[in-house]
């Protein structure tokens, strides 16, 4: 197989990987999109000698390689945690935010809300095309604001934080 093809070919098998993993987990698949796009971009810059060519396709390759098993054991990474896969996206995007906005949760706490967050989404996406009624989803909205005041999350009332886990419920919810 012609190296060129071989990176063509990683680079389709990665995006369809990708696009299922971000049904579940958004922001990792936000991220694994990322780094796909800068390998591509790193293959697509390479210099037109001979040598250097061969170079860069083989090292894109192998990173290439090196992110899909990246990405295998971070579909997996939440037997560690116990907690479910679709749990883990929630985890994922709590755990992010208290890194974005600077503040400390407990571990336990983050992995009991993740845990309820998916219950209260799986509650109302029970209803055919939830997405599609304000009523479901204001309901859904006001639940996660409760719960999430009851877990004391985030520390500090702010808009930004709530947005981010409802686009991910919204995500979850829309997929599954």
């Amino acid at each position: 197989m012609l190296p060129n093809t071989k990176v063509k070919l990683m680079e389709r098998l990665l995006k369809m990987v990708i696009t299922e993993f971000k049904k579940v987990n958004k922001m990792q698949g936000i991220d694994f999109s990322k780094r796909l796009n800068d390998l591509v971009s790193r293959y697509n810059d390479r210099s037109d000698s001979a040598v250097f060519v061969d170079d860069v396709i083989t090292e894109v390759a192998s990173q290439m390689a090196d992110l899909l098993r990246d990405i295998n054991a971070e579909k997996k990474s939440f037997l560690s945690l116990g907690i479910t896969f679709e749990e883990k996206a929630f985890y994922d995007i709590l755990k992010a935010i208290a890194r974005q906005f600077n503040f400390e949760y407990p571990e336990d706490k983050l992995l009991a809300l993740s845990a309820e967050i998916r219950k209260i989404v799986d509650d109302k996406s029970q209803y055919t095309d939830w997405a599609n009624q304000k009523d479901i989803k204001a309901k859904l909205k006001m639940d996660l604001i409760l719960l999430l005041a009851r877990y004391g999350y985030p520390p500090a009332t702010n808009d930004k934080v709530f947005k981010a886990i409802f686009e991910q419920a919204e995500n979850f919810k829309k997929y599954s």
